[in-house]
């Protein structure tokens, strides 16, 4: 009875663990601590700004670069017109959207 019991809070801990501590963060996909990856790249959206971490967002190979994008919008105005994106200045409007 007494293992029992052991096992039971010990379970309890690392359940309180895992959904409030540390673990909830791989629990919700957010594997990384801050905005850094660990091979040091960073993904910048080219129509918004917007850092993208490695393992979020959309992703489109092109030209044989790899792009991420904040969000499905970003990546369909990039596959409309990609040469207005690339190799040029970002702009930014107040509100943190790219200008279109």
């Amino acid at each position: 009875m007494d293992g029992l019991l052991t096992f039971l809070i010990f379970a309890g801990l690392f359940y309180v663990m895992m959904r409030f501590g540390c673990g909830a963060h791989m629990v919700h996909g957010h594997g990384e601590h801050g905005s850094h990856s660990e091979d040091g790249v960073k993904y910048i959206d080219p129509v918004c700004g917007m850092e993208v971490a490695k393992d979020m967002g959309y992703a489109k190979a092109h030209e044989g670069e790899m792009y991420r994008f904040c969000s499905r919008s970003c990546l369909d105005k990039f596959d409309a017109d990609p040469g207005r994106y690339l190799n040029k200045p970002l702009e930014r409007s107040d509100n943190g959207e790219g200008m279109s």
